[in-house]
């Protein structure tokens, strides 16, 4: 699983779990009404950007060439301070209720360890080491 957990994996979780989101949105308007569903998908899209910037500044800070250190302090200086300040500000909105921004600042976290028991379960990185050894040997 080592050789094939590369950066895709991040940016296809990323993709997937805006498609959930998108999915749970009119599902949710519908059974849960406007305020939890808004909560949720607003905890969501946090997540998602609050990812990026955390991918981003790990891409920037550890690579072969060393470090950007003004990206990286640029990056931090946008991650932290903004994105955290939005975060809290999403939980003081009286009708938003913290379980349900929960639920969506997870939501990231529950897809990226579905897509890793999916390929765990699959056996996707035995096939695909496999391929790769028959593609050596050849």
């Amino acid at each position: 699983m080592k050789s094939n957990l590369k950066l895709d994996f991040l940016d296809r979780t990323l993709r997937t779990t805006g498609v959930v989101l998108l999915i749970f949105l009119p599902v949710g308007l519908y059974y849960f009404g406007v305020y939890p569903t808004l909560a949720v998908f607003s905890g969501g899209v946090w997540g998602i950007v609050n990812f990026i910037f955390v991918s981003a500044l790990i891409r920037t800070t550890i690579r072969p060439g060393g470090a950007d250190k003004a990206r990286a302090v640029a990056l931090a200086l946008v991650k932290f301070p903004l994105l955290y300040a939005s975060g809290y500000f999403l939980l003081k909105v009286p009708q938003f209720e913290p379980l349900h921004l929960m639920v969506g600042f997870s939501s990231l976290f529950g897809v990226l360890v579905l897509k890793a028991l999916g390929r765990l379960y699959l056996a996707l990185d035995d096939k695909l080491q496999r391929e790769e050894g028959l593609q050596k040997a050849r």
